[in-house]
């Protein structure tokens, strides 16, 4: 099996446009999560991370009309932008493919007042695939990954595999989500949105905040693509279903621990720092706590991201990979926003503070409805 490199990589947040701005907010300690009044979404004021509107049309004006395309669309294609013009990777070739990681595309169709603009077929996600391969002359079809939360890390093991057969040379994955009327609904009808700013692993947590974005990581076999990037290398990820239940995770942490086992068994790496999915609800934290202390892995520095621009779903996979090999780039462990007090049952190490961290392997973990699960290295070349 042929390495495979991460040769350059882009997020879009309400933290900024870019994986640079990102981490800029990432080391001030800013949180996204703002409350909103916005009686189009809901007939109350919610806490939720917000991309900037006028600025997504603004960046995407430099490449196409933003009244013919979706929020959804235009997230996926400023995020491609942004990560390809840092390499040569030919989006058009032969040996090029494209995935779309998500798990509810354009979602906001649903709405008359959104929906009207497009045709109905909009709504489907072979459709979002098409248009994307039209726009950007791709040579094949896009595949599109949409198995909950793990979308992101799944469709990046899938780009990962793929290079290293041998079948493509290069694989651009970008995730992307959005934040609405129909997603705030669903995760209210949970009563499992948080009241303010999420706090994961923490004792006074009291649910997750929901975010909306994009991020983009391009994979390569050649890490001579990009001056700054191809440093990064892609390890091996395994995904499985515990098939514990449509929404709630394992109360044993089978699922996720048989995931890091797995990857552990194929690399003879020490972890460095592990990315959790915290999501600061009470069953999520506490099942990756039982997981990772099965896995023997409860005193290496484990943090969650969600506290500076929520759980943003299909994306958050991609993100939460591109915000952790900026770890590895800076040798910076973040510190997990919003939480102060251990509020699981089994300790692990949770980073509460900034620091500078010799960070040469990230594990990175996912886990989403219906017991899927995922986990994948990077590390340091």
């Amino acid at each position: 099996m042929r390495k495979v490199y991460v040769v350059s990589d882009n997020i879009i947040t309400s933290l900024g446009f870019t994986a640079e701005n990102n981490l800029a907010a990432l080391e001030a300690g800013q949180t996204g999560i703002r409350l909103h009044e916005d009686e189009q979404m809901s007939p109350s004021p919610f806490w939720a991370s917000l991309v900037d509107l006028n600025s997504l049309n603004d960046r995407f004006s430099a490449y196409a009309d933003p009244d013919q395309y979706t929020r959804f669309e235009k997230l996926i294609i400023c995020s491609i932008q942004d990560a390809i013009k840092n390499t040569s990777v030919s989006l058009t070739g032969e040996k090029t493919l494209f995935i779309l990681s998500t798990t509810k595309g354009n979602i906001d169709l649903l709405d008359p007042k959104h929906g009207a603009r497009f045709e109905e077929s909009r709504l489907y996600l072979w459709n979002t695939a098409q248009l994307l391969q039209r726009f950007f002359r791709l040579h094949h079809r896009p595949w599109v990954v949409s198995n909950a939360c793990i979308s992101g890390v799944l469709a990046v093991i899938i780009g990962k595999r793929l290079i290293g057969s041998g079948e493509f040379d290069h694989v651009v994955v970008t995730g992307a989500d959005l934040v609405n009327e129909f997603v705030l609904s669903g995760f209210n009808s949970f009563l499992s949105l948080c009241p303010g700013p999420c706090k994961p692993f923490d004792a006074d947590r009291q649910g997750l905040s929901l975010g909306e974005g994009s991020g983009t990581i391009i994979l390569s076999a050649d890490r001579n693509l990009s001056e700054d990037h191809g440093k990064i290398i892609v390890g091996p990820g395994f995904s499985n279903n515990d098939a514990n239940h449509i929404s709630g995770p394992s109360r044993t942490g089978e699922g996720l621990y048989m995931t890091i086992r797995r990857t552990m068994e194929n690399t003879g790496r020490k972890i460095n720092f592990i990315s959790a999915h915290g999501t600061a609800t009470p069953f999520n934290d506490e099942m990756e706590s039982i997981a990772i202390t099965r896995a023997g892995l409860q005193n290496i520095p484990v943090n969650s991201f969600k506290g500076y621009w929520g759980h943003t779903l299909g994306a958050a996979g991609i993100i939460e990979s591109v915000a952790g090999i900026g770890s590895i780039r800076h040798n910076r462990l973040f510190r997990t926003l919003g939480f102060s007090r251990s509020g699981v049952t089994h300790p692990i190490a949770v980073i509460d503070e900034t620091k500078e961290y010799q960070t040469d392997t990230i594990l990175k973990i996912a886990s989403g409805f219906g017991g899927c699960n995922a986990s994948l290295l990077f590390y340091r070349s």
